[in-house]
């Protein structure tokens, strides 16, 4: 699930902070940075959690409402579609997933309020509507039905950021990443594996776990070689007038160009580019493009990188 883009975002973040605290110790900034990539596997678990917690609350109200009708005398079914839905039922069975409920002691069981509101959302939407409308369903439209819910919904959700911000500072930054592998494992859950349904891995293989380490590595301990390239490259624009911000990206992003021959210099580029949009000031963006493109034009010219 921690993908590169993922990795590269909590790499600047980390080395914006190490410098801002005087560079001290490498070693405990490294243990910082493999931290808090686990945190944000942490959340990819903790939002799959709310599918369930959602789901629970809405049995909560079926129960409900079955109670008051049968105090009531009232002969009326109750629909379960919703609380009965297939693949929110496997996913609460998932054994990864309740390992890490267990471990990590995280539920929604302080959250009811939000839960609440999420719900009622959830139910005034035509696509709840049209979902409960359907004569029949199977496992494959329950679960397409709960991609619907997370895409057009839960993601678009403002007040989520509120809570899984007071929940874990680490993620402060880590949701609209996250977001899309939880979309991609409700894609990819099948029937036939029941409760031993895989989630997406912590890590897609070793090389990205020492990518990591590496890149962090690197950007530190030839910190003033890659400046000094930067410097070079820098036109009409002292480098002391650059964003701080901009300077971490672009040291980042040069480190890379050097210690990762196998990467495109485009897509290096463009990955940093996109950061320093996110992460900077407004013009960060064209600076960022124009300037690591000249690096690598001169180390391409230099023979220092062949890609």
């Amino acid at each position: 699930m921690i993908n590169r883009t993922l990795i590269r975002l909590k790499v600047i973040q980390l080395m914006y902070a190490y410098y801002q605290n005087g560079g001290k110790n490498m070693e405990t900034a490294e243990k910082e940075l493999l931290f808090s990539l686990s945190k944000a596997y942490d959340l990819y678990n903790y939002l799959l959690m709310l599918i369930v917690a959602i789901t629970r609350y809405d049995i909560q109200q079926v129960e409900h409402k079955e109670e008051m009708n049968r105090v009531a005398h009232i002969d009326e079914k109750v629909s379960r579609r919703f609380c009965d839905n297939q693949f929110a039922m496997q996913l609460e069975s998932n054994i990864q997933l309740q390992n890490f409920k267990n471990n990590s002691k995280k539920s929604w069981d302080n959250e009811i309020a939000f839960i609440k509101n999420l719900y009622e959302q959830i139910v005034a939407s035509d696509i709840y509507t049209e979902y409960m409308a359907l004569e029949k369903t199977d496992y494959n439209v329950d679960r397409e039905f709960w991609r619907k819910i997370y895409k057009n919904i839960v993601m678009k959700n403002e007040e989520l950021d509120d809570v899984i911000e007071d929940q874990s500072l680490y993620w402060n930054d880590d949701r609209e990443i996250v977001d899309t592998f939880v979309l991609k494992t409700i894609k990819r859950f099948d029937p036939k594996n029941g409760e031993e349904q895989e989630l997406v891995p912590e890590y897609k293989d070793v090389e990205d776990r020492e990518f990591a380490q590496r890149l962090f590595r690197r950007t530190i301990l030839n910190d003033e070689y890659y400046r000094e390239l930067i410097s070079r490259s820098v036109k009409n624009w002292e480098f002391n007038r650059l964003a701080y911000m901009d300077i971490v990206i672009m040291q980042t992003a040069v480190a890379e160009l050097l210690s990762f021959p196998q990467i495109p210099v485009s897509v290096t580029i463009n990955e940093y580019v996109e950061i320093a949009k996110w992460y900077s000031t407004p013009k960060s963006g064209s600076y960022v493009n124009g300037i690591v493109d000249a690096v690598a034009k001169r180390l391409k010219k230099e023979g220092k990188i062949a890609k």
